[in-house]
């Protein structure tokens, strides 16, 4: 069994060319299973940093391992990979089920495998019965389950999403909440989300990291310390109350130090 954390960061910082100080040294370890959120107001570098995670972008100092190993070390069995943008991202002239399929063909996954696995997929985030629709004929946050599928289909043990539902409406971003919940308490992957809604980072987490700005850095992580399921009851619930009014307190901090 690997007992090396899914994923290390130390002293890990970003400056673009433009001399632009995007994160300051930051460390994180993220362990099997886990659902630690990135919390923090829009530019204070949890998307930077989140493309970092995904090697989709490289840190200018500090080190980066993934199981223990460098990126290289991604993409076998038991180190995959997910992402999940902001917006869906889809391509408008293929329907659900060829969306879904993308990250098996561009691997080069054989046909029949292919189509199970989309099946399975399409099945988990509800959307079976629409895998010959086209993105246009799909609600905002159907499209977003469609790609929540993209990502799921590889079977990744990390998954990593960027704001995924900050588009939506209260209630369909809920429901997704809900619906995403349920799928990390069935499969148990690793997952980085990021967003700067307090109610969804304490709803979902189980270790939110509050984050600052200029330059972008981790001030607290705090581990939410209630049981899953949950449901709704969680969310009027006193716990849910107190976990929210300590972390309003912590972003309230980082903004006053970003002013500073």
């Amino acid at each position: 069994m690997d007992r090396a954390p899914v994923l290390s960061l130390e002293a890990v910082a970003k400056t673009y060319a433009s001399g632009t100080h995007a994160l300051a040294p930051n460390d994180l370890t993220l362990h099997s299973g886990e659902f630690l959120t990135l919390l923090g107001p829009s530019g204070c570098g949890k998307s930077t940093l989140l493309h970092i995670v995904a090697g989709l972008a490289p840190a200018s100092s500090g080190e980066v391992r993934w199981w223990g190993g460098d990126f290289g070390a991604t993409g076998s069995d038991g180190r995959r990979i997910g992402y999940v943008f902001q917006s869906p991202t889809l391509m408008p002239w293929a329907r659900v089920e060829e969306n879904v399929r993308l990250p098996l063909d561009l691997a080069g996954v054989a046909k029949p495998e292919a189509k199970r696995s989309v099946g399975e997929a399409l099945e988990l985030v509800g959307l079976s019965e629409f895998a010959r629709h086209y993105p246009r004929e799909l609600s905002g946050g159907m499209q977003m389950r469609v790609s929540i599928a993209r990502a799921l289909v590889t079977q990744p043990d990390l998954l990593l999403m960027d704001e995924p539902f900050g588009a939506l409406d209260d209630f369909t971003r809920q429901r997704l909440d809900s619906e995403l919940l349920s799928l990390w308490s069935a499969r148990r992957f690793s997952v980085v989300f990021v967003t700067h809604n307090i109610y969804e980072a304490v709803f979902l987490s189980t270790r939110v990291a509050v984050m600052a700005a200029r330059p972008g850095r981790i001030l607290a992580d705090i581990a939410i310390e209630e049981p899953h399921p949950r449901g709704e009851a969680f969310r009027v619930s006193t716990a849910f109350a107190g976990y929210c009014q300590r972390l309003t307190g912590l972003v309230a901090a980082a903004g006053a130090r970003e002013l500073r």
